[in-house]
């Protein structure tokens, strides 16, 4: 792969990857209004401030994108060119600079920052409050509804934001290749999988068809094989 191509599928993968993170994020909003303000909801967030969320996470993810893959391809490599890694990852790329990479390293940890940490944060602290309220709902049917509408964002958000700050938030020195192989494999394959499973789970005809397909399956189970 060329340098360009490797600087290319880098700042994709974190552009897409930083507006998931906003994107998270705002959902996090969305469902601290629904449950803490639920009267006020339909003033508060309206379709001319989804757009506008939509559009900040969208820029705000390219823009911080295009400035950490502009410090690490700024960097001389000068060893060997072979990255030990399925993709052009951040820790990957940056472990073949053969300068001293302090410097870039903490400007890198400033944009992961501002990318995963101050997000997450803000979603811990949503939930505080959305947990806060669920718990003072005197009715249990009301508590098992309100729990049923955060559970999947919130399984999702942990899933992201665990794998992402274990890659990203560390220093060069704790890098190993084959562990961050494995947890990228995870975090890029299996947990977007995952993704439309947790969230159609709270859909009436999704829960249905699941029931029905067990039960047909148990069914074939009980059934006596023919000899």
């Amino acid at each position: 792969m060329p340098m360009l191509g490797c600087a290319l599928q880098m700042h994709l993968f974190i552009a897409l990857g930083g507006a998931e993170c906003f994107l998270l994020a705002v959902m996090a909003y969305d469902r601290f209004v629904a449950i803490c303000m639920p009267l006020r909801y339909t003033l508060i967030v309206t379709r001319v401030l989804c757009q506008q969320m939509l559009a900040l996470a969208c820029v705000s993810g390219f823009a911080l994108s295009l400035t950490l893959t502009a410090l690490i391809f700024r960097l001389p490599f000068c060893q060997s060119h072979e990255i030990n890694h399925f993709f052009c990852d951040i820790p990957a790329v940056l472990f073949l600079a053969c300068s001293d990479t302090r410097a870039n390293e903490i400007a890198i940890f400033v944009v992961c920052t501002l990318i995963l940490l101050i997000p997450f944060l803000l979603i811990l602290l949503s939930y505080g409050f959305i947990i806060t309220a669920i718990l003072s709902i005197h009715p249990a049917q009301g508590r098992s509804k309100a729990f049923s509408t955060c559970a999947g964002h919130l399984l999702v958000s942990l899933l992201h934001y665990g794998c992402a700050i274990f890659i990203y938030i560390r220093p060069k020195s704790c890098y190993s290749p084959e562990q961050d192989k494995i947890v990228s494999l995870i975090y890029t394959n299996v947990t977007p999988m995952l993704y439309p499973m947790i969230y159609s789970l709270r859909n009436k005809e999704v829960k249905g068809a699941l029931r029905r397909f067990l039960g047909s399956y148990n069914q074939m189970r009980q059934q006596p094989k023919a000899r």
